[in-house]
């Protein structure tokens, strides 16, 4: 199958299971677990699955890679230290505070901040075009972190959409610098070790904030428990590896935008659910990011079209 299939086909799966686990992690938090102990459970849950699949796909994944190095190793350690981890807490104190479809307009935010670190680590040109969409979004953005009231459905809704920013612009990086080290290493070895790291980071959240999980003390197949194994099995496992497909058969910011596939989904169940209310306010927001996310891709198309025209010119780095 073409990779560009393979890749569309790969992040569509991912975002349907990431637009569910909006409403998942909603309704389990905060009764049934808070922020920091949702993280460590995902985390550590992950890490441990790709261990194990690799474990047996060792000898068919690894043999036509290089080994990895070090370095390689070191890297990924990193990256789940801070960036997953901090994306997967900001997002999740985002839907303790406030709503599914609030944090999913945030998320679709994440092709600007491709956008703008794109242009300041591989030093892709700024257009009148990126500048408008970058400025549509960030109002958009606006309208969403600074109109939403609190209610009994969104207890501090400031403080949630800005953690939400928060953590779309650690995943927007972690877009971009996880571009390189995919081409050098199966999905496996990427994912092992980059949830590595971010459980190492976890465990050290719950060794100083405390472990609240009550959920782990329900029955196997009660209400909390079925959403917190769909939360593991699906947005924390497979949709990881089905993104690390998508990183390395597509753009990055073609990656990001599949961020508005999170925001349809989520927004279908969180109105069937109860867990949010439609608002004015809210469809403004939606309007601007959608337009700012088009602006930006076809200002980006535009360039790289342009690029490609000249004969003998140098080749645009990958984001």
């Amino acid at each position: 199958m073409n990779t560009k299939v393979t890749g569309n086909l790969a992040m569509s799966f991912s975002k349907v299971c990431s637009g569910l686990n909006q409403n998942a992690l909603r309704y389990l938090q905060p009764t049934w677990m808070d922020a920091v102990s949702g993280v460590f459970l995902r985390l550590v849950f992950a890490g441990a699955s790709f261990w194990l699949i690799g474990l047996f796909t060792k000898k068919t994944a690894h043999g036509s890679w290089p080994k990895i190095t070090w370095k390689d190793r070191l890297a990924l350690l990193c990256m789940g230290m801070f960036l997953v981890y901090g994306y997967m807490l900001g997002l999740l104190l985002a839907l303790t505070y406030s709503t599914p479809v609030s944090s999913s307009l945030i998320i679709c935010t994440e092709p600007v901040w491709v956008l703008l670190m794109a242009a300041w680590f591989f030093h892709r040109p700024i257009t009148r075009g990126k500048v408008l969409g970058i400025a549509l979004g960030m109002a958009g953005c606006l309208v969403c972190i600074l109109t939403q009231k609190s209610d009994d459905i969104a207890t501090n809704p400031l403080l949630g959409n800005l953690c939400g920013l928060g953590g779309a612009i650690f995943y927007s990086i972690y877009l971009v610098a996880s571009k390189g080290l995919l081409r050098k290493m199966d999905n496996i070895t990427f994912n092992k070790w980059l949830f590595t790291g971010g459980a190492i980071a976890a465990t050290a959240g719950v060794a100083i904030h405390g472990l609240y999980a009550p959920v782990l003390g329900q029955g196997l197949f009660s209400g909390p428990m079925l959403a917190l194994l769909f939360v593991l099995v699906f947005p924390s496992t497979v949709s990881y590896l089905l993104v690390a497909v998508g990183i390395r058969d597509l753009p990055s910011t073609v990656v990001a935008i599949y961020g508005y596939v999170i925001l349809i989904v989520s927004m279908a169940a969180s109105y069937a659910l109860g867990q949010d209310r439609f608002s004015w306010e809210q469809a403004v927001a939606v309007a601007l990011i959608v337009l700012s996310v088009y602006l930006v891709e076809i200002a980006d198309s535009g360039a790289s079209g342009k690029g490609s025209a000249k004969p003998g010119a140098n080749k645009r780095k990958p984001a």
